[in-house]
């Protein structure tokens, strides 16, 4: 007997849908994410449709039921629409056939059954019956539904044909089974894909990079990112996405003293960002968490006096940020911000070991600019030690350090620090055109107030600016 499930149908579009069908004399589907998420209780506002017939002339008879507007995609076969908070897919039922060097499919139309086929993952290729004579029944012909109980990624076809058509399916795998894992039930893909997807890891090069970032992101948005991570690396696809992450692996040993495993320490710290911003997920946080010691094996010493040193591993990191933002095709604001996180993580920890002093502070504020509380958070999380009684002093120490940044911040108003005075008021005053002493002064102006030795205020900034003009030889040419 076909499960009946009514239930999840109660929307409004699926009897339009069930009318329109019934109309047109063809079968529709309700296929996907959408079924999936359904019996997995989770709220969904996608709704993939499939028709045996023309997706594109459907949507148009649904949109002009609904009165709604229909966007069409004729490359692809697809129509969309929007309808009471949903955004609703349709494609004509199809089956696909590919070529080696190129993951575009060739395509032809098929029945629902093709469809299915054509589908990544088990639990994926689920579809609810939109027919009059059998609405709400599900169409299963893989055991997507066992696979869900028992949380299991598993492909319709043989692993091999799935992967090699489609080596973005690979990364869906991970996203998916890093996705919908709960602390009650833990998504796994099963050994025979995990075994082929080490055999068709390098088919990721047929790929463009923007489709693999986008699945990167996707996976740093899940509540606990490091699965994914982890899953890449044993299948080796993080080799060739992220080869500078594989470098952290693996502990050295001289002298019988080794060193923190760092990629371990990498995927904790990004863990508890991950756990910090769950509220309000921050993906550029999460990629500073992932590259915070991106700089490690470069720095990497062995000193016999203390040990395993890993000196300048944050300069070093933030230089390496923005070649891995441009190979990966990410935003440049982003790389910025990603580059100035890890640039600074240290800094913060450094303040409680050299004295928490004001003009310390203000340079941390006039550095990290609004930056200042994800910094915090990230070297909140970077406390991976596993001894409590460490772990509590050095969570006490950053206390500290933010209450003196609450206090400097509430006196001289430091972050996102503008200078009081400008190129142009420094050529005014002394009638000098376009030089090096203009940034001489402006420079000194600004170390004098983080140093402390003035105010932030352009009254304080003025005098100190013509005492230290007279001091190079300058003579002001206005009255002021």
């Amino acid at each position: 007997m076909p499960t009946i499930v009514p239930q999840y149908l109660d929307k409004e579009i699926f009897r339009i849908v069930s009318d329109v069908a019934q109309s047109r004399g063809v079968r529709a589907f309700a296929i996907g994410g959408y079924v999936r998420d359904c019996f997995l209780g989770r709220e969904c506002n996608d709704i993939d449709i499939v028709v045996e017939g023309s997706g594109i002339e459907f949507a148009r008879e649904v949109g002009r039921v609904t009165g709604k507007y229909v966007s069409y995609f004729k490359n692809f076969g697809t129509a969309m629409l929007h309808y009471q908070g949903a955004e609703i897919e349709f494609v004509g039922a199809r089956k696909e056939s590919y070529r080696r060097e190129s993951r575009k499919p060739i395509v032809e139309d098929g029945t629902l059954r093709d469809d299915q086929l054509r589908r990544d993952f088990t639990i994926n290729a689920m579809a609810f019956s939109l027919q009059k004579d059998s609405f709400g029944e599900l169409v299963d012909p893989f055991g997507g539904i066992s696979d869900l109980a028992n949380g299991i990624i598993r492909t319709p076809l043989d692993p091999d044909t799935t992967y090699s058509d489609d080596p973005l399916r690979m990364l869906r795998a991970v996203r998916f089974a890093t996705k919908l894992s709960t602390p009650e039930l833990k998504f796994t893909i099963v050994q025979e894909s995990l075994d082929s997807m080490r055999r068709m890891a390098d088919r990721l090069s047929i790929l463009s990079m923007e489709r693999i970032t986008e699945e990167l992101n996707k996976m740093l948005l899940t509540p606990r990112p490091s699965m994914a991570f982890e899953l890449m690396d044993r299948t080796g696809l993080l080799q060739h996405i992220l080869p500078e992450l594989c470098a952290l692996k693996g502990v050295e040993t001289v002298e019988g003293r080794g060193h923190k495993e760092n990629f371990s320490h990498t995927l904790m710290v990004l863990d508890n960002v991950a756990q910090a911003d769950a509220a309000e997920p921050k993906l550029w946080l999460r990629w500073a968490a992932l590259l915070h010691d991106i700089g490690k094996p470069a720095s990497k010493r062995f000193d016999p006096a203390i040990g395993w040193t890993f000196h300048g591993h944050d300069v070093i990191g933030s230089k390496m940020v923005p070649a891995i933002f441009n190979r990966l095709k990410l935003p440049i604001d982003a790389s910025k911000y990603v580059r100035k996180l890890v640039w600074l993580h240290l800094r913060p920890i450094a303040l409680v070991d050299d004295g928490v002093t004001d003009s310390a502070v203000r340079r941390l504020l006039f550095d990290a600019g609004d930056e200042i509380d994800d910094l915090m958070m990230l070297c909140r999380a970077d406390v991976t030690s596993k001894n409590p009684a460490k772990v509590a002093r050095v969570m006490s120490n950053f206390s500290l350090v933010e209450k003196k940044l609450e206090e400097v911040e509430q006196k001289d108003q430091l972050r996102n620090f503008k200078n009081p005075i400008c190129g142009e008021y420094v050529m005014k005053v002394y009638g000098i055109p376009p030089c090096n002493l203009i940034g001489q002064l402006k420079e000194a102006v600004k170390e004098a107030i983080l140093e402390g030795v003035i105010e932030n205020n352009f009254e304080q900034a003025d005098k100190f600016m013509r005492v230290k003009a007279l001091e190079m030889g300058l003579k002001a040419v206005d009255n002021e």
